[in-house]
């Protein structure tokens, strides 16, 4: 029977995959083709990303617009977090839907079904499969067909976590119940990027490690991608940067009287790290342009999006989403020697901003270019492709494996 194993470093990005850093990586290279113009989705966000991945869409098509978002549950607007375990329900209470469009484990649950490991938050793991097609199985809280609750991995958010679950992924997956789609993913080196200085060797260690799990899978699938009946993939979501400042947009927006207090449902402020997404209540969607200058005047901006322009960075204009802002990002390399730096923002809820230590959410480069290695049927050995290929193409890629219709996707299939 044809399979699909899929792996996630989070956060590793492109050019930290080399042979001192990731040597299983580069073997799984060998057995496969390298896709060297990777890129993602914006925003860079775990939890948005994870969406794409599932879906083979772009954010504004699949709903899911960020880590954290906008949602009037009667009582004005509101920005909340999607990493809790908590959010799923409520995004369906204030839009009667989770993901607008098909997951990969909905498309298989009748010819194998889906496993899915993860190691990230909650709501990256829910929202590959929010409805409940497959088993997502997570440290805080796991679900079968039908949203049953089943028995979370409940191993660490860690370096250690990641090896215990991808022990656990490898018995009794990958052996036991082989699925037609199984993914793991992990929280490293994303988890220990957040803490310390790019390049630092807790940051070196925790792709070492990320690394290991990826290899311990390969050499279990080894036999079946030669014989072209597992499609193996090996991924990352999204790369990070150093934030070189951090910049409170609430506080701004207040200053220059474009919103009432702190955490008014007037003008609401979702960040993503890297950037921050703003929603404008209806007594206050004549203030956008407004909002947007005082933004664009703003040396630490790097880019701000209005209307028909926030399609073409991926998100849907009239989703909800009014203003988008986007950190300036240099060269400028980490205290360790690694290129990229960027300023990251705060909104409305306060997220874990820390000066030198690694971010994403934004355009810059490096968090634009995680990494994509496919192993098995369609892909010679030892091959490249310096062709552009998106996160999004990662699901249409997985069901051309399974004989399945990609149909509705935004993604392509890829092949050598």
């Amino acid at each position: 029977m044809k399979r699909v194993v899929i792996v996630i470093c989070d956060g590793l990005r492109a050019d930290m995959v080399n042979e001192e850093n990731t040597p299983n990586l580069m073997r799984i290279a060998m057995a496969g083709m390298y896709f060297k113009a990777h890129g993602g989705v914006f925003p860079s966000t775990t939890r948005t990303t994870a969406a794409s991945i599932g879906t083979g869409c772009l954010p504004g098509r699949h709903g899911l617009e960020g880590n954290a978002v906008a949602l009037d549950l009667g009582e004005g607007l509101q920005v909340f977090s999607v990493g809790p375990p908590g959010f799923r329900d409520k995004l369906h209470a204030a839009t009667g839907r989770t993901l607008k469009v098909p997951t990969m484990s909905e498309r298989v649950k009748d010819v194998g079904g889906a496993v899915i490991y993860a190691n990230a938050s909650p709501g990256a793991g829910i929202f590959l499969d929010p409805d409940g097609h497959g088993h997502m199985i997570h440290r805080d809280m796991a679900t079968g067909p039908g949203r049953t609750t089943i028995p979370p991995h409940a191993c660490g958010h860690d370096t250690a976590g990641d090896a215990e679950m991808t022990k656990r992924f490898i018995d009794d997956v990958l052996v036991k119940q082989k699925p037609a789609m199984a993914l793991l993913w992990q929280c490293e080196p994303d988890n220990t990027q957040h803490g310390v200085s790019m390049g630092s060797p807790a940051h070196i260690d925790a792709i070492r490690s990320a690394d290991a799990q990826a290899g311990r899978v390969f050499d279990n699938l080894q036999h079946d991608i030669d014989k072209g009946d597992v499609l193996f993939m090996v991924a990352s979501d999204h790369g990070h940067e150093t934030i070189g400042e951090i910049v409170d947009l609430e506080d701004i927006l207040i200053d220059a009287g474009l919103k009432s207090a702190p955490g008014s449902n007037d003008v609401a402020i979702a960040p993503q790290g890297l950037s921050a997404t703003i929603f404008l209540s209806n007594d206050a969607k004549d203030r956008r342009d407004a909002i947007a200058d005082v933004l664009r005047n703003d040396s630490r901006i790097g880019g701000v999006y209005v209307g028909d322009e926030i399609a073409e960075i991926g998100l849907d204009p009239k989703g909800g989403i009014d203003i988008v802002a986007v950190g300036k990002d240099t060269d400028e390399p980490s205290d360790d020697g690694v290129p990229g730096t960027s300023v990251a923002f705060q909104g409305d809820i306060k997220i874990s901003n820390n000066v030198g230590c690694g971010q994403h959410g934004g355009l810059g480069k490096y968090e634009q270019s995680p990494f994509l290695l496919c192993a098995g049927a369609g892909f010679q050995a030892s091959s490249e492709s310096k062709d552009k290929t998106s996160a999004i193409d990662i699901a249409p890629t997985a069901m051309r494996h399974l004989d399945l219709n990609e149909g509705g996707m935004d993604g392509r299939a890829l092949q050598s």
